[in-house]
């Protein structure tokens, strides 16, 4: 076996892991059954078989690379090269065949459906060879091609044509070798083109010559059929082997007796003909079926050979395997009609009828599952069969190859739910959504009829699972899906749209109906428990309707959004419908995310930076960086007018990497001026942590320019820990930690699950929020809460920060009760890092004093 250099080792072993191919099946199992996560080509055992293979064998990665052949491949297309890994898929085909070939491996490769056509090798030297070439798709994508050689076979049938048009026209158009002999059977008379071919003189052939010219292996049979002829009187036809000079060839020998008045025999007439080149290609036609059949056996594959002309019926010993029947049971129609399922009967009989009356083509194929006879388990098959014909057109033998692809037809089944569902509740996902929907669509543009669309959130989730754990939260999922699919059952299609958000559409439905029927869904029903406690599980509905709110699938789930974020705003545990006034929120939206592209297109994005101030000690400890940017006046925005960007998934990251190379460019430059700014904080928002190369972005920055990462704070709000995959940021907070950023969690207190962060995360740093300190005095709420927070922190070994310190009796209120640092408008605005840099360089750190 000939060997490309694969992408990994894995992958090849992978490859033969799952190899259950309709061609060598059995053999290659037996020879790859211990060849568990190692490489398949280090199994002396396998590439043995696969060398001595009388078939070619082709391995294919998923990108079309070849991996491997075997020398019978090789010696198929004629080329024994060592550059074989690079052939592809079209190569060595027949011009005419070449961009089906193509299509039928690409069509196949997406649904990794096996499948076996013929086709021709167009060999390195222009000869032509026919094969019969199976293809298999495996789980990793890759695919094993096994070619059976049919050229010899394909030369044979078209040698026995030729021998026997050419037998037609001896007959009709020159005159046979005729004899005469006696009653006793010796040469009275012979045809002189005879005695030319076998180059005898004259009168040198008669009597018992010509006995001698027979085959040993035939005399006995001759002469068995010349006492049987003289005793009863019937004409005699005989085949047997006579030398004629330069060998033996095969001659057909037929005479008829004579007879007197009497009807006594009185001598015989007869004519030989030359059958040497049928009886050699009729030979190499068996040779080639019975080397197909062993093949066929090695390959676990089934034959069904059937003889139009003698109307016999055969069945291999391995089709009767696959059918559960015993090896001595004789084919029967209707006993394996009764086995085939009963939904695909009708098409195996159509089948059947189209190849009898000569209506199909010369190939043709069928997937047809049966019931076993000895277990009744179901098994799928693949049909390939092929119509022998005779010159004249006439159908002379069909030979069917079946093949059990039980498993792959399973696989396959499996992998499509699998693609189209969600594994935790088992409804369809959002891509089997989006296509029912449009099909929805289509059909109630059609009928002229309406259809609604609605959106489902559940209410608390993120809370349950958060504070409770993942398993409270996939309880919930799980127990609305139920609840939702009772509710709706057969008015519609439900689906998981993601997170803690589902999906349904309901043709021909009204609003009215649809708040009736989705009012016990929306409410809870107490049937959600974890650890014995029960779990509230409302949820909020948006719906938009076809088509009054949107024309097509995206537009109806854009417009039910809508209505769904109005409905948790002010209606949760409500349905709410789709209003037109609802767009403008759409609209703002967009506005602003087109915004965000133009400032990130045109390099507008500017941090400015506010002073986090000791309030002990009156120095700054180090900044804020917060986003600005400049419009087309050169006017400086606040991040305000770009906050839905903030959310969206692809502008989010690019803002903040923006913003990241900025803040380590303006540190870098500190850096070298000798300025001491100490330790700057940058916020991560939650569509940042999305993307898996976040940490490796943040250190490239920091590396790139030289600045050492413990001067620089990551600042994070609790929402990070809720949305998508939430589950991936504690590992990156880590990874930060230990390279010696500071984390800070920002806005706490404002949230429910802030303590559970504290406990989970790496936090350094605890960042009160502004709506805490306004206002702050004595004997308040807000004081209460913030003497906790300091309170927690110190026993935790944490620093607090003060945001929106604005007057200083503030300041002092924080000063006297324990808060390290503060920062707000009392100690300076957010300012451009030139600005920083003067200040820097004017009074250093000292440039803040509080009164103690």
């Amino acid at each position: 076996m000939r060997q490309a250099a694969p992408p990994c080792e894995s992958q090849a072993a992978s490859a033969l892991d799952a190899l259950h191919l309709a061609g060598l099946q059995r053999k290659f199992q037996a020879a790859t059954s211990n060849l568990n996560g190692v490489s398949w080509v280090a199994s002396a055992e396998f590439m043995e078989t696969l060398s001595k293979s009388q078939v070619g064998v082709i391995h294919r990665s998923s990108k079309g690379t070849v991996l491997a052949v075997n020398a019978f491949y090789q010696e198929l297309i004629g080329r024994e090269d060592e550059d074989f890994a690079h052939i592809n898929i079209q190569d060595h085909a027949h011009p005419e065949e070449a961009e089906n070939i193509l299509h039928r491996y690409r069509e196949n490769a997406v649904t990794r459906q096996s499948y076996q056509m013929n086709r021709r090798y167009v060999r390195s030297d222009g000869t032509e060879r026919w094969g019969t070439v199976h293809v298999s798709f495996l789980q990793d994508g890759s695919s094993i091609g096994i070619v059976l050689d049919e050229t010899i076979r394909r030369q044979a049938e078209a040698d026995l044509r030729e021998s026997e048009e050419h037998y037609r026209n001896t007959v009709e158009l020159s005159p046979q070798y005729a004899w005469t002999t006696g009653l006793d059977g010796k040469m009275s008379a012979i045809s002189s083109r005879w005695l030319e071919k076998v180059g005898a003189k004259p009168g040198t052939y008669l009597g018992d010559v010509w006995r001698s010219t027979v085959h040993p292996d035939n005399l006995s049979d001759i002469r068995e059929a010349w006492a049987r002829a003289q005793i009863d009187g019937q004409p005699i036809d005989v085949e047997y082997r006579a030398n004629v000079g330069e060998g033996y060839r095969w001659f057909r020998s037929r005479g008829a007796p004579r007879l007197d008045e009497q009807g006594n025999v009185v001598r015989w007439y007869g004519a030989v003909e030359d059958i040497d080149d049928r009886k050699r290609a009729e030979q190499a036609l068996r040779e080639s079926e019975e080397r197909f059949r062993l093949a066929a056996q090695a390959a676990g594959i089934g034959i069904w050979d059937f003889d139009t002309v003698q109307n016999r019926w055969e069945w291999s010993a391995e089709f009767k395997q696959m059918l559960g029947l015993p090896n001595e049971v004789q084919p029967d129609l209707r006993l394996a009609m009764t086995l085939i399922v009963a939904e695909d009967r009708p098409a195996l009989s159509h089948l059947i009828r189209t190849v009898e009356a000569n209506a199909s083509d010369h190939r043709f194929e069928a997937f047809l599952r049966i019931h076993r006879a000895d277990d009744d388990a179901i098994r799928c098959l693949q049909i390939n069969g092929w119509r022998i014909q005779e010159t004249h057109g006439r159908v002379q033998r069909v030979l069917v190859t079946l093949s059990d692809v039980t498993e792959q037809h399973n696989s396959s089944a499996r992998m499509h739910w699998m693609a189209s569902h969600d594994a935790l509740t088992g409804l369809p996902n959002r891509g089997s959504l989006n296509d029912a929907l449009e099909a929805a669509i289509a059909q109630a543009r059609e009928n002229n009829e309406s259809l609604a669309l609605v959106m489902f959130d559940i209410d608390g989730f993120k809370e349950a699972n958060d504070t409770i754990g993942h398993d409270a939260g996939d309880l919930l999922l799980c127990g609305f899906a139920k609840r939702l699919e009772r509710c709706i059952g057969d008015r519609g299609f439900v689906a998981r749209f993601g997170g803690d958000e589902f999906a349904a559409f309901l043709p021909r439905c009204r609003a009215d109906e649809l708040v009736a029927l989705l009012s016990p869904a929306l409410q809870d029903d107490g049937g959600v428990y974890h650890d014995g406690i029960g779990l509230d599980c409302n949820a909020t509905a948006g719906a938009a309707f076809f088509p009054d709110h949107g024309d097509t699938g995206e537009d109806l789930l854009k417009t039910a959004d809508v209505a769904l974020y109005a409905g948790k705003a002010s209606h949760r545990g409500m349905l709410t419908v789709f209003r037109p006034d609802m767009r403008a929120s759409i609209q703002h939206r967009a506005a602003m995310l087109a915004t965000a592209r133009r400032v990130i297109n045109e390099a507008r994005v500017r941090p400015f930076y506010q002073p986090k101030v000791s309030l002990a000690g009156g120095h700054v400890a180090g900044f804020e960086a917060l986003l600005r940017w400049q419009d087309a006046d050169g006017a400086i925005r606040g991040p305000d007018s770009l906050s839905a960007a903030f959310e969206d998934l692809s502008l989010a990251p690019v803002l903040g990497e923006r913003m990241l190379e900025a803040i380590c460019r303006d540190m870098a430059h500190w850096l070298n001026q000798g300025l001491p700014f100490g330790r700057v904080a940058i916020n991560l928002s939650p569509a940042e942590f999305r993307r898996e190369d976040l940490f490796d972005r943040v250190m490239s920055q920091l590396h790139r320019h030289r600045v050492p990462p413990s001067l620089l704070e990551l600042e994070v709000t609790e929402t990070v820990f809720l949305g998508r995959g939430a589950e991936t940021v504690a590992d990156v907070l880590r990874k930060f930690h230990d390279e010696g950023l500071s984390l800070a969690l920002d806005d706490f207190g404002t949230g429910y699950a802030s303590l559970t962060h504290l406990q989970a995360f790496p936090v350094d740093v605890i960042k009160i929020d502004r709506s805490f300190v306004t206002n702050l005095s004595h004997g308040s709420t807000n004081a209460a809460i913030v003497d906790a927070i300091i309170g927690l922190a110190g026993r935790l070994g944490m620093d607090v920060i003060a945001e929106g310190i604005e007057t200083q009796s503030e300041a002092d209120y924080l000063i006297e009760h324990g808060c390290g640092f503060g920062q707000g408008y009392l100690f300076g605005a957010a300012v451009a890092g030139e600005a920083v840099e003067r200040r820097l360089m004017q009074a250093g750190t000292a440039i803040i004093r509080t009164a103690g």
